[in-house]
């Protein structure tokens, strides 16, 4: 599913119409990714949670040439599902 189906699916499981839906789904990312930016974790029960890791820099292999390379340390988000999301999957 991409966005644009997602938007149409919301659009019609909740009765908006799509350029509601829309703005919605683009609040809804926003808000995530500014707290994450910031730092602070976002949990949304039942679903899971998003968090930000610290990646420790590290040495890494050019897979062409076999040369080594340094990797710098990285902050990237992180999903963790929460249970009726992962009893939803089973």
């Amino acid at each position: 599913m991409n966005k644009k189906q997602m938007v149409d699916s919301l659009a019609q499981k909740s009765g908006m119409t799509k350029a509601d839906a829309q703005k919605a789904l683009d609040g809804v990312e926003d808000i995530i990714s500014e707290q994450l930016k910031n730092g602070d974790q976002v949990a949304l029960p039942g679903f899971g949670t998003f968090t930000v890791a610290e990646r420790k820099p590290r040495t890494g292999r050019n897979p062409q040439t076999g040369a080594e390379i340094n990797i710098p340390a990285a902050r990237v988000p992180k999903f963790k599902p929460g249970k009726k999301l992962k009893e939803a999957v089973s």
